[in-house]
Order: structure tokens, then sequence, then C-alpha cells
């Protein structure tokens, strides 16, 4: 790839005639040499040079430094000049330090491409045709930096529409309270929400591919799994920005990438930030081939701040207590503390005397108490252990507020001596690292849809079960929820009937088949899944709002694939020419003249390749561009001041 730096290093370099060549060949030690020993006029050639100038300098107190370290890493490869110049070698490992090691305290997870940005835009339609699969480079973050801020500028937002309670209809502005479904690639979609959203989310969920070899990772067999580790490495760097200080992330995976992902996750929030590795067992009959039927999947949770996030507990709507009365169901717990490290000496004020009435029952069989002595009243202290004279875990205050009501005195019938309990009502408990109950069992998920559309709709759709439990764990009502691999809209659907804001992106066509209609049920009320959990009571209402990145080269790659005739392929090609944004390397009079002697298929694959893939969607910087103008309509232009600008025109 003949990227603007590389031609601009070329340029430069060659203004010192054969100092730093060898016939055509680059000398690279010679430069990188010059450049460790901070040559004047080496630096003074690169500084003078705009487009060096803009991406190897800093600003520092006023003065302008040449970052020669760069430099020299992008000098070091071997594949400087191609494609998909990238530092990191083609071995997949753990490295500390630059060098690929066994063991340390502090490491990081190398793999080919890993300082890459790969839109790998994951379609099926895209991939679905065998070859007929962008031609995508990696665009390395040094070599293609002006590549990469373009491809990851801001977009526009067209067909935008609100969806509620009295239909659909199109919108010119946006609030901070909707809801909002992003149909387009995804990395793009969130690098155009970022400025708008960042550190607000307070649960990111992503269900992503699994790389299972059935699905799209298939740009290079031999990096098939570097690619994929590429490819989210790039989204969770962004995702990472979107988090707020008490924010958390849940990363759904098998385990065909479990381990790598977790290191991935340790470097790009720091291991100290992990949380937990959560068992999911989705499938308990298993699946039988490998072995070994597995039957379970995990989930990657980390914080964005461990000193700031909170994991709440979880209710067990099922819990059957032994005891009831007035109020609620209960259990009971002496309300003497155990813990013999807590005694007289260090806690006088937790050791002090009840008194119980033996000959006035409560409910249940249970006994008055009193805090003062009465006649026919016994005096009840804690109990000794081992000597020690324990003590109450409740201080007196909170033993009067609660007496007969949550502390009663309850007879030891085979001692005749008596003990002080606490009635204890929570049905709540800290989450577990196995989930095995059936209520996560994706084929709840299968069902469900199938009862909302009346047949099979999608494949493996997560059960809304178990976002419900995620989301009672790490958020609370009016929290802001991310998912940004949205599928069916298992995650949108449970935020919403949970009264949580949320984000969904999605750039599959089955987005607008299944899962804004799946919303839209939603609102009207639909019954399945979490809708009758007693906590949940759903009753319909609410809204969100849709929103599509606006395509431009992408149109014509679903156009090529979409040809079935020779004619139908020309037109579309002729279309390209006036109107498709081509990669600048390409020859086009040649594919002109040669174009029509190919095979079909072919003709399509080079079509492909031809495209600038930078160019998938208008950025949001065209907007007042007379001829962009023109393709949006007057309230798509509204919304996209609003959404982006306040609403300023």
């Amino acid at each position: 790839m003949k990227t603007k730096i590389n031609e601009a290093i070329k340029h430069v370099l060659q203004q010192f005639g054969n100092k730093y060549f060898i016939g055509e060949a680059l000398n690279k030690n010679k430069v990188i040499q010059d450049l460790d020993t901070y040559d004047k006029d080496l630096l003074e050639a690169f500084i003078s040079d705009e487009i060096l100038k803009s991406n190897f300098t800093i600003d520092i107190a006023g003065n302008l430094v040449l970052q020669t370290n760069k430099l020299i890493e992008l000098f070091e490869t071997d594949e400087y000049w191609q494609d998909s110049y990238t530092k990191y070698s083609k071995k997949i490992g753990l490295a500390a330090g630059g060098k690929f090691i066994d063991e340390s305290t502090d490491v990081v997870l190398d793999f080919p491409y890993k300082d890459t940005v790969l839109k790998a835009s994951m379609s099926k339609e895209d991939t679905d045709k065998g070859d007929l699969r962008p031609d995508e480079p990696f665009l390395n973050k040094v070599i293609s930096k002006e590549e990469i801020d373009v491809l990851l500028d801001k977009k526009i937002l067209v067909n935008a529409r609100k969806y509620d309670e009295n239909g659909v209809y199109e919108v010119g502005s946006f609030s901070e309270k909707d809801n909002l479904i992003i149909k387009g690639n995804n990395l793009l979609a969130l690098h155009t929400l970022k400025e708008r959203y960042a550190r607000k989310v307070k649960l990111v969920y992503i269900d992503p591919p699994y790389n299972t070899g059935n699905d799209s990772f298939r740009y290079n067999d031999h990096f098939n799994h570097s690619t994929w580790l590429t490819f989210m490495k790039n989204r969770l760097d962004i995702v990472k920005d979107f988090m707020s200080q008490d924010g958390v992330i849940f990363v759904h995976c098998d385990n065909n990438e479990q381990s790598y992902l977790k290191v991935l996750m340790d470097e790009v929030f720091g291991h100290e930030q992990f949380i937990e590795t959560i068992t999911v067992v989705n499938n308990p009959r298993g699946r039988d081939y490998g072995g070994i039927a597995n039957m379970h999947e995990f989930i990657h949770v980390y914080a964005k701040s461990k000193d700031d996030y909170n994991i709440y507990r979880i209710t067990d709507l099922d819990k059957k207590f032994p005891y009831s009365d007035e109020i609620s169901g209960y259990e009971i717990r002496e309300l003497r503390n155990r813990n013999t490290a807590f005694h007289i000496d260090n806690r006088p004020n937790l050791h002090y005397p009840f008194y119980v009435n033996p000959n006035k029952e409560l409910d249940n069989g249970f006994l008055e108490l009193s805090l003062e002595p009465k006649e026919g009243f016994v005096e009840v202290y804690p109990a000794e252990s081992m000597g020690i004279k324990t003590v109450w875990r409740w201080g007196k205050e909170k033993s009067l507020q609660n007496l007969n009501i949550n502390v009663v005195g309850k007879a030891m019938s085979e001692s005749g001596r008596y003990m002080i309990v606490e009635k204890y009502r929570n049905n709540s408990q800290m989450a577990r690292s196995v989930w095995n109950d059936k209520s996560v069992n994706s084929e709840r998920g299968t069902v469900h849809l199938r009862e909302l559309f009346g047949k099979k709709v999608f494949s493996f759709p997560k059960p809304e079960d178990l976002l419900h439990r995620i989301l009672s764990i790490a958020t609370k009502e009016n929290d802001l929820v991310l998912d940004f691999f949205m599928g069916s809209a298992t995650t949108q659907a449970v935020s919403h009937k949970m009264n949580r804001k949320y984000i969904g992106i999605e750039q599959m066509d089955y987005l607008n088949e299944v899962s804004v209609p799946r919303l839209q049920k939603v609102i009207e009320g639909e019954q399945g899944g979490v809708s009758r959990h007693s906590d949940v009571n759903w009753q319909g209402g609410g809204s969100f709002v849709y929103a599509e990145l606006m395509e431009k080269n992408r149109g014509f790659l679903t156009a090529t694939i979409n040809a079935k005739t020779q004619s139908e392929l020309q037109q579309v090609f002729d279309f390209m020419l006036d109107e498709a944004e081509i990669d600048f390397r390409v020859d086009l009079e040649a594919v002109k003249d040669t174009l029509h002697e190919l095979p079909f298929e072919d003709q399509k694959k080079t079509l492909f390749k031809i495209i600038d893939k930078n160019q998938l969607y208008y950025n949001y910087s065209e907007i007042d561009d007379a001829n962009v103008r023109d393709l949006i309509s007057d309230d798509d232009y509204s919304f996209n001041k609003h959404f982006y600008d306040d609403g300023s025109e």
C-alpha cells in the first residue's frame, strides 16, 4: 500500500541522493542509525514535510519534538513497504519488552497485526459468496494514520425514525433520554457515537462471533486466530472509552478463543480490573462430539475501575422460606456473633441483656422480648464460647427498633434455655461464578423467539433470563447499557423491560426483520421472556430511535454481490465509475480494458478489490457539501445537527 506516509518518507529520503539507498533498495540500517544519533539534516527533512510532521511530532511546551522512536519502529520491520505493515511478529504468544516469554508479572498479548485496525464487517452478506469478500487491508496505526482517521471519522446518520406506542415516524431531533439503535459496521458506529457517549455507559454486554471456523473470519487461514483477536482488540479499545468510572463489561465467548480473549482483556482493561469468569451451562445435554461433550460457555467480566464499580446482589424469586408472618417469609439466624474475635473486651456496647417472656408466644411459636427487666421475664446474655464472653451482632438501638418484629426469642427445648434470633428476610445473594439453572439454557431463547414470530428466525439467541441476571447484578434503573453485537436484540429487549437506557448496534439486514420488530413487540407489551417476573411486571410502553450510517461504497459492494447477469454487473461498474470512491492504487484504464475478458465471478472479485474500503459510509464532515446535502432529507439533516452539534445549524 503506497500510503501518503510511506510515499512522503520515500520522497524525503530521495532528497539525500544515494545516501539511504543501495540501488533501488532502501538502506534501512543507515536510516535507523541516523535517526538514533539525531542526524540534524535528516531530522530537519522529516519535520519539513507536512505529512510526516503531523504524524510523527508532538508539541511539548511550545517546542516541536520529532518522535524518532516511532520512525525507527517503522523502519525495523521487514514489511515496511507492504500493504499490512505491522511491527508485531507473525507468531501468537505472550510478550514482555517486545520479546516472547513463558512467564512474567506484566504481559501483553502479541499476535500478527495487533497494531492494526480491522473493520471486518462480519456480515454474512459479505462472506457467503465464497471469495467475494472485500479485499480489506489491515490499516496500520502508524503507516496508515491518515487513512485510519478518515475511516474512523463520525458518520452521517440517515433514515432516523422513532418507534413508540403510537407507531413509527421520522424525527429531526434526539434526546439524552432516547434509546438508540444504529444500523452499520459496529467499529465505525462506535467511533461515531464515542464523543456523545464517552464515560456514560454503566454496562457493556457483547456476544461476539466465536471464531468457530464456521463464521466470517476467513481472511487468511494462517492468521485466522490473530484476525479475530485484532478484530476484538479494535473494538475493546474504543468501548473502554464509553464506560463510566463505575462501569463494567461482560464479554460472552466459548472455548475457541476464551483463553486468549482473557489475556487480551487483561491488556486492554488491566489485569487488576478483572472481576470473574462466569461459566454458563447453556446446553445441559452437551454437544456429543470432540471426545468430551461441551455443555458451557464463558463470560469474562472486567471493571473500568474496581475501586468504583458495584456488583449488586441478585434476587432469588423462587426462594422458599421456612417461616412467614404478616410482613413476608423469613428464616432465622442467631443474633449472637459467633466470631470470637469480637467479645466483651473490644465490643462492650454489644454485650447487653434481652429479657424473654416464656409465657407469651408470637407467630410460629417465637417468644416476646423486652430490653428492660420485667416480672416473669428471663434474662439472656450472649452465650460464652470457650470461656470468651461473646457479643450480639446488633447494637441496643437497632435491637429496640426491631424488637418483636425482626428480633424474637426462641425456646431451646432440649436445654430449657433461650436463644435470641433474627428474622432474616433477605432473598438475595451474591452472584455465583457458575450459572447452571434452566433459565440460562440457550433453548429458551430459541423458543421465545419462535413464540414471538411463529417460526425460527434466529440461530442461538440468548435467553432473556440470562440478560436479566446480568442487568440485575450490574445496573440499576436508568443506567445506560451498550451492546454492539445486537443480534436478535435480547439485550435491548430486557433493558427496555427493566427500565434501563440502551444502545444497540447491528449491520445485518435481520436488524429490520427480527431485532426491530422484536422491540416493537416489547413496546406493545409482549409477555414472553422475563415480562412476568415479579421484579419486571412488563405492561408495554416506551420508545427507541433508529438510524443508519449513511452508506457510500458499501452500497456498491451489496450491488456487486446481488448482480445476477453480465448486464447487471456492467451497470454496477458504470455507476461506480461515476459515483464510487475507487482505491487510488487502481489502474482504472486497465480494469476497463480487461474486465470483460474475465469470468463472471472473477469480474465480481475485481470490483470488490477496486472499491475504497475506507469510504463505506459518508463522513459527517461532508454533510454540508452540496452534493451530499441533496441526498439527505431535511429531517435527517436536522437529526444530525441535534445529535452532533446540539441542534446548531
